[in-house]
């Protein structure tokens, strides 16, 4: 999937690989991540498939760079790629699968993981950074149109990280109520072993 992000960003216009790491962080690192290697790993990939091609540009007074295109083929893969209609099938989701046997663990332990998650952000300023760099880079594509899907994006980023953190917020709730109780009924039964 990573090849299909980063065809559609040459897509938008012809960029060096840099660029690419540039608007990567920018827009769809809220959604899917990925490192500066496996960008040009994909980047070489690519090329050899023919999906890309590269010019070597000289500078003066700056380091040469390597600026990358879509060619034809490319442009076919990533619209046969966007018409394609089938998610992959099942859901994987490491996060829950480990949140699932969290019992094995001690309860404070558990309520400090999701104050942890609650307070990690990707939005840390409710997406005004990411918005902006959206509306910067609609102005230099060539079809500025095609940003208003990156909004769409970002606004299911920001309205996605405002429900994990109310989600978070429930399994405090429901974790501290559980030590409460807990706590209580050890309580009651020391209570009533002194009376013994």
């Amino acid at each position: 999937m990573l090849k299909h992000g980063i065809l559609g960003l040459i897509g938008n216009g012809d960029k060096t690989g840099y660029e690419i790491m540039t608007v990567f962080r920018d827009s769809l690192n809220h959604f899917w991540t990925a490192q500066t290697s496996q960008i040009y790993r994909e980047l070489q990939i690519m090329e050899q498939t023919g999906w890309v091609s590269q010019t070597h540009v000289a500078q003066t007074g700056k380091p040469d760079k390597n600026v990358f295109s879509i060619t034809p083929a490319g442009r076919e893969e990533l619209l046969r790629w966007l018409r394609d209609s089938h998610l992959p099938a099942g859901v994987k989701n490491p996060f829950l699968m480990k949140v699932f046997f969290m019992g094995e663990l001690p309860v404070e332990e558990s309520i400090a993981f999701f104050q942890a998650f609650r307070d990690a952000s990707v939005f840390p300023d409710d997406g005004k950074r990411v918005s902006a760099a959206a509306d910067l880079y609609r102005q230099t594509v060539d079809h500025p149109e095609k940003a208003v899907y990156w909004k769409l994006t970002i606004e299911f980023g920001r309205m996605y990280e405002k429900m994990q953190r109310a989600w978070c917020e429930y399994c405090i709730q429901e974790l501290e109520e559980m030590r409460r109780r807990k706590s209580g009924t050890e309580e009651g039964i020391k209570h009533e072993s002194d009376f013994a």
